[in-house]
């Protein structure tokens, strides 16, 4: 498991010039156009800075939409989870989970939240062709040898250094060759366990509190301390609260929190029980791999029965590939979230079996929501508004710890496509400016979308990427068993249209990211 000191850096491959498929949204045979990178591996800052400037990842492929030319037009989007406030008919959803846990009553013939589903379909249609046409089978061993040549002929130039450096070089290229191996051991992540009574208090809890909430603690403790230790790497139970948000006196002329509505307290005899469980995909973990079938299962039946896929379609090779390949790093760093950055399956479970997957990355500065997949059989549930509402109060939850993990990423949200406006309905939030790379809130953007597909948010006209490219020759490369910046190695390129690609590049991913990353050419 990677520390948060000493990371081994990020890894690219660049496909120069622009690909151009069928878009999934409008149907268009070759109108959706996107520049796009194979990762063989990354780190998480890497990719929050990157998400920051249009980029978006398919299992490995990460890819940035050409705005200005793709026939619909992708804009990435993101909820402020901390100011966020249920609408009328979020809380619908959630109080249609609560009947049916408790009491199970199925809501039949009620349809008016479903246009907010995400159908989903229009959101991979294109990313499939890209992940099938680009699944490139690298030669993981020879990277990793040529990284650890290249770590040891720069080691030689500087002569003799004192053990404590050598050290430092070995543990850098043992990690780089891990990262590109695939036997990264797995880490536990700690179970979210309520505290004791009476130990480690917590100064922001109020001073006193009722008896009704001291006896609803006591039996919170008592239903997750019954959960088998180190099964979960992450847990909720429906009906109790984390222990990060403690029960609070209701004013009269207060709304309920996102938290209130959830966690809302079920009858001793409810007839379900709902429990959320956080496991790492990326490097898979004991428990991702104990449930991996089941899960497998839950996403074929989806793709055939929602997505009218054909049996043999959603494979397993397919399902790995798209939905538990990734190249972020896991790591862990001392005041990070308990589970750590990197690739995750939120799973639901009811009574015992998994009825839902959201497929999440957890960043920095944000939670990423990849993907969701469900049984169809609980369709009716909504479970797409469902876990997006749950995704946003686990960032709540997660920023608890990690104060400057304050957004929930939704991915990209597209005015022109009416099935995947729903994104907007999330409030409040915001648009990333596909000139600029500024936020702005969304409430600025749809005017202008509503006259034109394609927007410039930012309305100052004298402001430009900050973060562009300004000093294309410190760029990394990693060429022939050697890393150098790409001053050097232009020096030894003849062939016009590789400084062509290397700047668009550079242009693409921004000077931060194109000094730290490392870029492939072969």
């Amino acid at each position: 498991m990677a520390s948060w000191a000493g990371l081994s850096p990020s890894i690219v491959e660049y496909f120069e010039g622009e690909d151009s498929y069928r878009c999934g949204y409008c149907k268009n045979e070759s109108g959706s156009r996107s520049n796009g990178m194979w990762a063989h591996s990354m780190t998480v800052q890497d990719y929050q800075d990157l998400i920051d400037r249009g980029w978006r990842r398919s299992g490995k492929y990460v890819y940035k939409p050409v705005m200005n030319q793709t026939c619909c037009p992708q804009y990435t989007i993101r909820c402020r989870p901390l100011q966020f406030q249920p609408s009328k008919s979020h809380k619908k959803v959630l109080k249609k989970m609560l009947k049916f846990l408790a009491k199970g009553e199925i809501s039949k013939g009620n349809c008016e939240d479903e246009p907010m589903e995400p159908t989903m379909e229009e959101t991979v249609a294109g990313d499939f062709a890209l992940i099938n046409k680009l699944d490139i089978q690298c030669d993981l061993k020879t990277l990793s040898d040529d990284l650890k040549e290249s770590f040891e002929s720069e080691e030689k130039k500087k002569g003799k250094s004192p053990k404590k450096e050598e050290s430092k070089e070995l543990i850098q290229s043992q990690r780089i060759e891990e990262k590109l191996g695939s036997g990264e051991p797995s880490h536990p992540i700690k179970m979210h366990m309520a505290p004791k009574p009476g130990k480690g208090a917590d100064l922001s809890k109020p001073p006193c509190r009722k008896a009704k909430e001291i006896r609803k603690e006591r039996k919170r403790l008592k239903l997750m301390q019954q959960s088998p230790a180190g099964e979960l790497e992450g847990f909720q139970a429906q009906g109790e609260p984390p222990s990060l948000f403690p029960p609070k006196a209701n004013k009269s002329n207060q709304p309920k929190s996102l938290e209130d509505l959830i966690f809302e307290s079920l009858p001793e005899n409810a007839s379900h029980k709902l429990e959320v469980r956080v496991v790492r995909s990326s490097p898979p973990s004991s428990q991702f791999k104990a449930t991996f079938q089941e899960s497998y299962q839950v996403y074929k039946r989806y793709q055939m029965i929602i997505h009218k896929d054909p049996p043999d379609k959603p494979t397993v090779s397919q399902f790995t590939r798209f939905l538990c390949s990734s190249p972020l790093e896991a790591e862990n760093p001392p005041h990070g979230p308990d589970c750590g950055y990197g690739s995750f399956h939120q799973q639901y479970w009811l009574d015992g079996r998994i009825i839902a997957v959201g497929v999440i990355d957890i960043l920095p500065y944000c939670v990423s929501s990849v993907y969701l997949y469900y049984d169809p059989d609980y369709s009716f549930l909504s479970l797409g508004v469902y876990s997006a509402l749950r995704e946003i109060g686990f960032t709540r939850q997660l920023h608890q710890k990690t104060s400057q993990l304050n957004y929930y990423y939704m991915g990209f949200y597209i005015h022109s496509c009416p099935k995947m406006k729903y994104k907007g309905q999330y409030r409040p939030s915001d648009l990333l400016c596909p000139e600029t790379y500024v936020w702005v809130p969304i409430e600025q953007c749809l005017s202008s979308l509503d006259n034109s597909k394609y927007c410039r948010f930012n309305q100052d006209p004298e402001a430009v990427d900050e973060g562009r490219s300004k000093e294309p020759d410190r760029l990394q490369v990693f060429h022939k068993k050697a890393i150098m910046p790409y001053g050097v190695y232009k020096k030894q390129q003849k062939d016009p249209s590789e400084e062509a690609a290397v700047l668009q590049y550079a242009g693409l991913v921004g000077q931060a990211c194109s000094e730290r990353m490392l870029l492939l050419r072969t």
